[in-house]
């Protein structure tokens, strides 16, 4: 199966020869944007920007973008409508990546998996917005807030897959006993993001000074947290001792490769977490363990996701 890429060839009704630009750009926007979105989230709140836009779907009254001497002040409304335009740009390249599915992949076998995953996109956008509505309307509850964030989980490993079965890029078969490990440390990994937001919106970095706050004692869902994170590096590390031992070689290189990589970044994400939580929880540390969240996850689903027990031929991916 010739993968998707730059290629020369003729076109059928000229004869002349064609160039086609190399597509996955497109579906690597996509995931970029899918982060980008948490990030910019997260600078929301960290700068107190929360409510930089206090209507929805409009910036201010009679005013889909900031305007000048807004109450709010101008860098917080900016910040605020900059996340919101992060999701629009999602809109857009989600579009232009199911047109490019729906047009160039129909002879694909696995066809109706990719548009599915491209279709997601577009849907999650959708219930992003709304949920990012009813955050603003409900003045930043924290549950509105920690969904708004969940919902990325899902959507990022989505654009993920989908950029990977566009390349056409094949499984990897591994052992009943490392996928069941993989398992467990994927959904650990789930619980530690989801823990994670539930620390964050008990902590002091609300969006706004008035913003509700989870009714949970910071410093006991901090260690809770802390724990988890312990079990996860320490799974993680047994995982990859696991496909060491039972593994062929290929297998030790690409899967285990990709496993190490995740286990790195848990670790410097677990140093970072350390780090902000002794030092009073200043912003940009803050901002950089939100930032590292999202790679753990990406790193996370980036592994999990092309490890099979079958034998899967390229072409199926």
């Amino acid at each position: 199966m010739r993968a998707i890429g730059s290629e020369i060839g003729k076109d059928p009704k000229t004869g002349k020869r064609r160039f086609l630009l190399n597509s996955s750009w497109l579906f690597t926007v996509l995931l970029f944007l899918q982060g980008a979105l948490v990030v910019t989230g997260g600078a929301v709140r960290l700068t107190g920007s929360g409510l930089g836009c206090p209507t929805w779907p409009e910036c201010t009254k009679g005013s889909i973008k900031p305007v000048a001497h807004q109450a709010q002040g101008q860098l917080h409304a900016w910040i605020e409508f900059g996340n919101r335009l992060i999701a629009w740009l999602i809109f857009l390249v989600a579009i232009a990546a199911l047109v490019y599915v729906q047009r160039r992949l129909k002879d694909r076998e696995n066809f109706k998996t990719i548009r599915l995953l491209a279709i997601s996109q577009l849907a999650g956008f959708l219930a992003q917005v709304i949920l990012g509505g009813i955050t603003v309307l409900t003045k930043l509850n924290p549950l509105a807030v920690s969904a708004h964030f969940a919902l990325s989980i899902p959507l990022i490993a989505a654009a993920l897959s989908l950029r990977s079965k566009v390349k056409a890029r094949p499984n990897i078969f591994i052992s009943s006993t490392t996928q069941l490990v993989s398992r467990i440390v994927l959904g650990l990994t789930v619980l530690v993001v989801l823990v994670g937001t539930i620390v964050t919106g008990s902590g002091p970095h609300a969006g706004d000074i008035q913003a509700k706050r989870y009714n949970i004692a910071p410093r006991d869902i901090s260690y809770i947290h802390a724990d988890l994170v312990i079990a996860l590096i320490a799974l993680t590390l047994g995982l990859w001792l696991v496909i060491r031992a039972a593994e062929s070689p290929e297998v030790r290189e690409n899967y285990g490769g990709k496993v190490l990589v995740f286990l790195l970044i848990s670790l410097a994400q677990g140093a970072v977490g350390y780090i902000q939580y002794f030092t009073g929880l200043p912003e940009l540390i803050v901002g950089v363990h939100l930032l590292g969240a999202t790679l753990v996850w990406v790193s996370c689903w980036n592994f999990y996701s092309i490890g099979s027990t079958t034998s899967i031929s390229k072409g199926k991916q």
